[in-house]
């Protein structure tokens, strides 16, 4: 009971201990550290040396508490380097720790070496300008909200919902108090959407820009948004200051392409990417196809039935995802690409940056097979409703 209670004291926030051999790796790993802290070493070369974990947060808090026991001036950049960027509370809680430890122990650092952390929503600075965007649902449909003073918009929680494939969906401002806010996420987390992003609020703005200015229409919502404007423009930034996602997320080079593809074929099971899943109606034709295949009558050896398997799921990705749909599917990976760029997925990210370039590969053929993101073996058997 007692050790229960300790554990709970620690917080979730606190990271699991190592098993022995993790604790070797780590040990391992700060000895080539400390071997070349003596030398005049290259931050490069010192930032190879370890090897942090983007799957596994406590392996991180673990390395970042090590190598902070190195009293060395070239620690706080190597630990900036590594972690700087990271969002998620067990990371951010062990490098503020171990900085401070490393102050407190006379090693010097600037105190802007850090970026500054982005704003949670429920709980913004006072006069902050926010925004939070959702993961891609639907046939290309994302919700982008704008939560800022009342005295910006005449609200404070700007909410829309527009499609790549139809500008606007809707917009509506809202004026929210703190619990009126809280039942708005938990609405959305009815929904399935409890994962969110906080990119630049200018890329928040171009999302806006691409649904107003669609070629389709803009959709409901669109005269909302309109009057907003220039408003949102002064508080928000413009669209011309987003980042560019093939700049930000640059494509793998030809030898990394094999080995991203291959990781796609499990992250296409990710929630993220639910939405690239065909509903059940659509896939129904497919299972009972697949179902032929694994009760034929005929002895089929288990290569000739996986061949008949390989050949039904490639026959659906090409009916699911006809040809002229690629290059949306291609928008929708690189947008989702950045979305686990921004939430320190790095691994995730290039391996959906991967398939996007290779939906976008003008010299694929027939022969070459399918894009592994959207053809899921298996997939057809783990949707909703079969």
């Amino acid at each position: 009971m007692a050790r229960q209670k300790r554990a709970k004291a620690r917080g979730a926030a606190e990271p699991a201990p190592l098993a022995p051999e993790a604790r070797a790796r780590l040990e391992s790993q700060v000895a080539r550290v400390v071997g070349l802290l003596s030398t005049d070493v290259e931050p490069a070369a010192l930032k190879i040396q370890v090897s942090p974990d983007s799957q596994d947060p406590d392996w991180d808090a673990h390395l970042i508490a090590a190598l902070g026991t190195l009293s060395h001036p070239a620690i706080p950049p190597l630990l900036a380097a590594l972690f700087g960027a990271a969002r998620d509370k067990i990371r951010r809680k062990a490098l503020k720790k171990t900085l401070h430890r490393l102050k407190t122990r006379g090693v010097a650092f600037s105190d802007d070496l850090l970026p500054k952390e982005e704003v949670r929503f429920g709980a913004p600075r006072p006069g902050a300008a926010t925004v939070f965007v959702s993961p891609i649902f639907g046939a290309g449909e994302s919700y982008v909200i704008l939560e800022g003073p009342p005295e910006i918009l005449g609200g404070n929680f700007l909410v829309a919902r527009v499609s790549d494939q139809e500008g606007f969906k809707e917009c509506v401002l809202l004026s929210l108090k703190r619990q009126q806010q809280a039942e708005v996420w938990g609405r959305f987390r009815e929904q399935g959407l409890d994962q969110w992003f906080s990119p630049p609020p200018a890329y928040a703005v171009r999302l806006l820009e691409e649904a107003y200015t669609h070629k389709a229409g803009a959709g409901a919502g669109a005269p909302q948004y309109g009057a907003l404007r220039e408003k949102i423009f002064r508080h928000w930034g413009r669209a011309a200051a987003a980042p560019d996602l093939d700049q930000e997320l640059p494509a793998p080079s030809p030898g990394e392409m094999p080995r991203l593809l291959d990781h796609c074929r499990n992250l296409a099971l990710d929630p993220l990417f639910l939405s690239f899943l065909p509903g059940p109606e659509e896939i129904a034709p497919w299972l009972a196809k697949l179902k032929e295949v694994e009760n034929s009558p005929l002895v089929l050896s288990d290569q000739q039935k996986q061949v008949r398997i390989d050949g039904v799921l490639e026959e659906a990705t090409r009916t699911l995802y006809p040809l002229e749909t690629r290059a949306g599917w291609g928008r929708r990976l690189l947008t989702t690409a950045y979305y686990l760029h921004l939430s320190g997925r790095e691994e995730d990210s290039r391996a959906a940056r991967a398939a996007a370039a290779d939906l976008a590969d003008p010299n694929r053929s027939a022969l070459y097979g399918e894009n592994p993101c959207l053809k899921k073996p298996g997939a057809v058997c783990r949707a909703p409703g079969l």
